[in-house]
């Protein structure tokens, strides 16, 4: 049985205050500093903070005692339409009508209208199914426009009792009477380890690895001689990346990687960063729904990231890009689509398992 509880800005103050109770599960509302409402859900493991009216972003999680978001100069979200002024989720969807940077035809925000979308409704889940007691964040936003698209986004992050993975579902219904046209990426920013190997369900060869040789051209040139080099290395052995840290490494300000992934019987890529003590920094995403995996790596001082797969169904490079490419998805009139990524901190030994599936996938 599941409950459903609906939020209302009126119940968020300062100080966090406990407003769910499910046992282990616990959600909290508070309101950080510069006025932006958050949700803390947490276990006996850890929890995540999710910002339920500002993108449903997850601002930041912890597990274990391991932060797994990334470097950023903010320390607290900001309320803002431009999610560079307040950059450094640990995960937020990127869509619907267009992600990624834009073109030099496109006319799009960056990454879309869902990174920092305003919800007007959102709520909690609490119940017990066949994988334990949980606490789900979810809201509703609605993109519409007159003569040109009508659509209902409702995603949901889900932590169940015991587990260090948290369960990322995403529903997109098209509520008009033609074709939707759409665009998604789930943009992971995990926080990079050094001495951590890289570990995932592709072959480590430049056939299932593209490294996008992109600089802007304001970039510095001692900065983009450096960073033109090492993608040079890379563009002939992809795979000296996988150790995070290793000497001779750049990635300032970023590199991006299109991967081709192979799937497990369920149809799942599976991608983890292997730490040092065993555990490991771990996602999982349907192949099918999401055809093609971005690698973003950043390392510019302030910034220090590792996406290290960011599910898409197109390249990064905005939608005139994916036009031209093949890459746009459409959902028919009425039409609903539905997909859950799975991402957070495997324990030693589970990582281990994983290993041993993704080897046997790409063998």
């Amino acid at each position: 049985m599941e409950s459903k509880f609906f939020l209302n800005p009126s119940m968020f103050e300062e100080k966090e205050k406990l407003i769910l109770d499910n046992g282990s599960m616990k959600a909290y509302a508070f309101v950080y500093s510069t006025g932006v409402l958050a949700i803390r859900v947490e276990n006996e493991k850890g929890y995540f903070i999710i910002l339920p009216y500002q993108g449903q972003q997850i601002w930041r999680a912890k597990f274990l005692g391991k932060s797994l978001a990334m470097k950023t100069m903010f320390t607290e979200p900001v309320p803002t339409r431009d999610f560079l002024e307040s950059y450094g989720p640990f995960y937020m969807h990127c869509g619907v009508r267009a992600m990624g940077v834009c073109g030099p035809e496109d006319t799009h925000a960056p990454h879309g209208e869902l990174p920092v979308a305003e919800y007007k409704n959102a709520w909690l889940l609490s119940g017990e199914d066949e994988k334990g007691a949980y606490i789900a964040v979810s809201g509703e936003y609605i993109g519409k426009k007159s003569f040109n698209y009508n659509y209902r986004f409702i995603p949901e992050c889900r932590l169940y009792a015991g587990e260090t993975v948290m369960h990322i579902s995403v529903h997109l219904e098209n509520l008009r009477t033609k074709p939707l046209t759409y665009m998604y990426l789930g943009h992971a920013n995990f926080r990079p380890v050094d001495g951590s190997e890289l570990c995932y369900s592709a072959k480590y060869d430049s056939d299932h690895i593209k490294v996008h040789k992109i600089i802007d051209p304001s970039t510095p040139k001692e900065i983009a001689e450096p960073l033109a080099k090492y993608m040079d290395e890379l563009e002939k052995n992809p795979a000296l990346h996988h150790k995070i840290g290793a000497p001779n490494q750049y990635y300032d300000p970023e590199i991006c990687f299109t991967i081709y992934y192979e799937k497990d019987e369920e149809g799942m890529a599976h991608t983890m960063q292997r730490m040092p003590d065993g555990n490991a920094f771990y996602i999982t995403h349907p192949v099918d729904a999401l055809p093609i995996g971005i690698r973003w790596m950043a390392k510019t001082g302030d910034e220090d990231s590792l996406g290290m797969v960011l599910p898409a169904t197109a390249e990064h490079l905005g939608y005139t890009h994916a036009k031209n490419n093949g890459q746009l998805k459409t959902l028919a009139p009425g039409a609903e689509l539905n997909f859950t990524i799975k991402l957070g901190l495997l324990e030693a030994k589970e990582a281990e398992n994983v290993a041993k599936k993704i080897e046997k996938i790409v063998k």
